[in-house]
């Protein structure tokens, strides 16, 4: 008999939050362990990792591939793998630099590819594990100006169902997250126009931006048993944006 109130627990597992120190990485830490995971949290910066408070603090650069696969040697096995870093520059297309390019794309994209590979290959040897990557509305719906950031966050869904599809036979689970607007760093220069800010806000369902505490229970069930059939799949929490985009309200006849 299946004990339901336990499928949500994450006793005696073992998780690593890539991008602990801020955002939605740090309150994707803080649940994990409330629901009693062993995590780690790694960041560049050791010092806002340490303030998250979940776990373990472990330093880690993720555009240096080198360090992701020493990394995903020195933690040992890990039933959980959370990546949550990622950067934005917001230019319309004609005025992207092939550098600005680059560099969103090499965190965005290039580090997620690091993080499958280094990580996904011992728990495919190991028969088990869940890793849970962070996409965004942008993978499906764009505006101008995001363009590229917009292609990473299709991209990493796109190698997250194959990684599913690989590695599903030997137990190892692969699952996105796409959230909407969530005040983060992020998106502060968002925040910074009261205009820009509200004109979001009124984008979604729900008429308001979400919290990072928001995001906290997706990740938390990703990693849970409850999750244990689901795997290739993109978990929209974006209040309910990516259903009503582009929606027309008629007046009152």
């Amino acid at each position: 008999m299946t004990e339901y109130a336990s499928l949500f627990r994450l006793d005696g597992k073992r998780a690593v939050v890539l991008g602990a120190g801020s955002g939605i990485g740090r309150e994707a830490a803080r649940a994990l362990a409330a629901h009693g995971a062993e995590v780690i949290c790694a960041d560049r910066d050791p010092g806002a990792a340490a303030e998250t408070g979940a776990g373990e603090v472990y330093e880690l650069d993720l555009l240096d591939g080198e360090a992701v696969t020493r990394a995903a040697r020195d933690l040992g096995a890990l039933d959980v793998v959370v990546l949550t870093a990622a950067m934005n520059v917001r230019k319309r297309i004609l005025d992207y630099t092939r550098e600005e390019f680059d560099r969103v794309l090499a965190l965005n994209l290039g580090a997620t590819f690091d993080v499958v590979r280094a990580f996904g290959g011992p728990m495919v040897e190991r028969g088990g594990g869940s890793i849970i990557g962070f996409s965004s509305i942008r993978g499906t719906t764009v505006e101008p100006g995001q363009g590229v950031y917009a292609a990473t966050k299709a991209g990493l869904v796109q190698l997250f169902r194959t990684a599913a599809a690989e590695f599903g036979p030997a137990g190892v689970r692969v699952n996105a997250i796409a959230p909407g607007v969530v005040e983060t760093p992020l998106t502060a220069q968002i925040k910074a126009d009261p205009s820009w800010y509200a004109a979001y806000a009124a984008k979604s369902a729900l008429g308001r931006w979400a919290k990072p505490s928001e995001l906290a229970g997706a990740v938390v069930y990703l990693a849970s048993d409850a999750a244990s059939f689901v795997t290739g799949s993109v978990l929209a929490v974006d209040g309910g944006w990516t259903a009503v985009d582009g929606r027309y309200t008629p007046p009152a006849s």
